[in-house]
């Protein structure tokens, strides 16, 4: 297989065309859309509930039914862009998430926004590996670790501003409008991403292993459906059971298949490289630790506290100012120290955060709150350039986009294991601990009871109904509320200890081989 990426021999020549530094900006556009969309719909669920008339596992399918489509198909969407060219999955991407956001916001069915958040969750596949891979293909190394550095402060930022942006649109116009906005910003991304990028693709490959996009698509699809549904179905259920062993029996064929394949979809070759598979296996852990904490923060802002989208927002406003800094940081310390020190040291703040978040309390002020978010965003920035790095940086650059699917989604695949796991832990803690809350303040309750409000109270809510007595509703919103708080002190005490089983494995990670102007091989 070639190892170099070709741009065609026609491309028209003018100005900016090609400029990495242009082609970081209109990639930058991409990310923008798409990790906004990403927290800022956190931001809007509440509303979309009462308006809609939505349960909550309609609320959870917002969020991972969006995830189920980003994870089955980011890798085979990597393929396609080494295939066919980023610079044109890219486009596609961007044209087609703004155009389903757009739809989102017209839908009034929460069905149609469910089925909708599953498309966009297809196209945004398509634009995140491509985006990695243009940014391989525009950079030279020595300059990579710096574009990887202002990508994941843009990436970081994006993220951590969505609820602060969020707020600002549920609270004036309406939660369609948190949709409506990608579409500007998908026009402007689009014109900037046909002037700009160049386009770059791997000449040998010439067909996609379908074989191997259903085998990894099944697994992906069990996998990430097992640990979504688990919370409802039950770890020990059959179908859990049976959608996990779906996984890995269609996993090891997929493993068999890609030793056989002429062009295989995810060569074995690039698990060579020690530091590609812990690198993998970091963002796994980093993602687990990160988005299945930060899931509940907004119900303990909102649901605990009280505060208004907006100012739920605001809470998170450190980190978000903090990624602006930490980021091109972290990739100048990557630059200096190489992959290891900093990415241990990184999941090491990150476990100190996670620690002062695990001792809020019901009344915790904005300090409280500022100090371990301002952490985190020095803790995290170091892991996700660090591991992007490794995945995609080492790589060769013809499955460049094979590597940019695989580290989206280790991420995707971690983040949905941290909100099942985390939160059927934090839901088991909260139903373990609320009889005893519950005797505090005087009110009996029994098991029955228990297992019908465990789930709402997991969630922040206290389960008062219409027209009950003050003093009742009063000692029950408090014997609720700390019953969430337990749990949640729980979770983040699990987050704490993947953060330190995280630095452990950073410290085997090894800077991989590079050559100038040559071809980048891995193993």
């Amino acid at each position: 297989m070639a190892q170099v990426l070709a741009a065609p021999a026609d491309a028209p020549a003018r100005r900016g065309h090609g400029h990495p530094w242009l082609t970081l900006l209109a990639v930058a556009l991409g990310v923008i859309m798409v990790m906004l969309d990403g927290t800022v719909v956190s931001i809007a669920n509440p509303v979309i509930g009462k308006e809609l008339n939505a349960s909550i596992s309609d609320l959870q399918w917002i969020t991972s039914g969006y995830l189920l489509a980003l994870a089955v198909f980011l890798i085979t969407a990597g393929k396609l862009g080494d295939l066919f060219g980023h610079k044109k999955v890219f486009i596609v991407g961007i044209a087609g998430f703004a155009l389903t956001s757009l739809a989102i916001g017209l839908t009034s069915s929460i069905g149609m926004l469910i089925a909708f958040r599953v498309l966009q969750g297809l196209f945004g596949a398509l634009l995140q590996p491509a985006a990695l891979a243009l940014l391989r293909a525009a950079f030279p190394g020595e300059r990579l670790n710096m574009a990887f550095g202002i990508w994941g402060a843009v990436m970081g930022l994006s993220s951590a501003a969505g609820p602060i942006v969020g707020g600002l649109l549920v609270e004036n116009v309406s939660w369609q409008s948190v949709f409506f906005i990608n579409v500007p910003v998908g026009i402007v991304a689009v014109i900037v991403g046909l002037w700009v990028i160049k386009e770059s693709k791997a000449e040998a490959l010439s067909k996609i292993d379908i074989l191997g996009v259903v085998l990894l698509s099944g697994a992906m699809f069990c996998l990430v459906w097992a640990i979504i549904k688990a919370p409802s179905y039950g770890w020990g259920d059959a179908k859990t059971i049976a959608f996990l062993a779906g996984a890995v029996v269609l996993g090891a064929v997929f493993v068999f298949w890609q030793s056989r394949a002429a062009e295989p979809l995810l060569p074995l070759s690039l698990f060579r490289n020690a530091s590609v598979s812990i690198g993998t296996v970091l963002m796994v852990l980093m993602a687990f630790a990160m988005f299945g904490a930060m899931f509940f923060l907004t119900f303990y802002f909102q649901g605990v506290h009280g505060l208004s989208p907006l100012d739920s927002g605001l809470r998170m406003l450190p980190m978000s100012a903090g990624m602006i800094v930490a980021s091109p940081l972290a990739a100048a310390m990557l630059s200096k120290f190489g992959p290891k020190l900093p990415i241990a040291a990184g999941m090491l703040i990150t476990a100190v955060s996670m620690f002062l978040l695990s001792r809020l309390g019901l009344e915790a002020g904005y300090v409280q709150t500022a100090i371990p978010f301002a952490l985190l965003a020095f803790g995290l920035s170091p892991v996700m350039v660090g591991a992007t790095e490794v995945i995609v940086g080492n790589s060769p650059e013809s499955l460049s986009g094979v590597a940019g699917g695989m580290q989206q989604s280790a991420m995707q695949v971690g983040g949905s294991l941290g909100t099942a796991v985390l939160g059927a832990l934090i839901t088991a803690k909260v139903a373990d601990v609320l009889p005893g809350h519950f005797a505090a303040v005087k009110i009996p309750i029994n098991a029955e009871q228990v297992d019908q409000i465990k789930n709402v109270v997991a969630l922040g809510v206290a389960p008062v109904q219409p027209g009950m007595p003050k003093p009742v509703a009063e000692a029950l919103t408090q014997a609720a509320h700390q019953s969430f708080l337990d749990g949640m002190h729980f979770g983040f005490g699990v987050s704490v200890a993947v953060a330190v089983a995280a630095a452990l494995l950073a410290l085997f990670v090894k800077a991989g081989r590079k050559t100038e102007g040559a071809p980048v091989h891995v193993g």
